[in-house]
């Protein structure tokens, strides 16, 4: 059975970020991941976490800039900052965003952001994670597909750096999700499912067949986090049938 995570910057929108974190506890979430905690103090967001016996699954950069150059420094800062609220919250994963960027310089100034990050995330237990997205939900953004994220993975040649692997993007962008994952599940560090079109619930009302794909997941021994990282249509604990099945409980909310 997969380790599903709540993606609390798009669901449990009902209420404030703090109060997230009991609810996805109490229907049955061990684990949540926000894309901009930043919001919060790293202090509130550590607390949160503990509180209510959540792991700390993913965050992300809090500026778009790794493969944009001339921003060197702001990565940097991104980076420790993203690095600090791990710290404090016991989070081993950050997702490094590439930001708008083309060409083989954007490329190479990811990589050499990257790899000048490895030692300070090595030193803090911590994986760097690139996920390319589809664009026409993110026009321009320089990742946009496995084969480009994991050519800059072997490039750096670092087992801490690894795939985030959604999807809901690569659906939209290459298909043929199965047999992706399984080429690259040595690389893969994190998955995000959404549905498609939409980016709603991932049920069998989507094109995607995720009762099919968790299953493969299942087989292919994938033992890491699946984040929920889609847009309820409606309430989140209506939505939230879909993954009785999968051991959460919407009506204990």
């Amino acid at each position: 059975m997969p380790r599903l995570a709540a993606n609390f910057s798009l669901m449990f929108q009902e209420v404030d970020m703090l109060d997230r974190f009991g609810i996805a506890a109490r229907v049955g979430f061990t684990g949540a991941e926000i894309q901009n905690p930043y919001e919060q103090t790293s202090e509130e967001i550590a607390e949160a976490y503990k509180k209510n016996g959540l792991e700390a699954v993913l965050f992300n950069t809090p500026a778009a800039v790794g493969a944009v150059p001339g921003r060197e420094a702001d990565f940097e800062a991104a980076l420790s900052r993203a690095l600090n609220y791990c710290e404090r919250a016991g989070c081993r994963q950050i997702h490094c965003m590439a930001g708008v960027a083309d060409g083989p310089l954007a490329e190479k100034t990811f990589v050499a952001n990257l790899r000048r990050a490895i030692p300070a995330a090595e030193a803090a237990g911590v994986h760097l994670l690139l996920e390319p997205l589809n664009t026409r939900d993110v026009p321009g953004y320089f990742l946009h597909h496995t084969a480009q994220a994991r050519r800059i993975i072997d490039k750096l040649d670092s087992g801490s750096v690894r795939l985030q692997y959604d999807l809901y993007h690569m659906q939209i962008m290459e298909g043929s999700l199965s047999e992706t994952i399984q080429s690259n599940l040595d690389i893969i560090g994190h998955i995000q499912i959404a549905g498609v079109p939409g980016r709603h619930e991932p049920d069998t009302s989507q094109e995607v067949q995720y009762p099919f794909l968790l299953q493969w997941l299942d087989e292919l021994g994938y033992d890491r986090w699946v984040a929920c990282e889609y847009r309820p249509r409606a309430g989140t604990l209506d939505g939230l049938e879909w993954a009785r099945p999968l051991g959460i409980d919407p009506s204990a909310g």
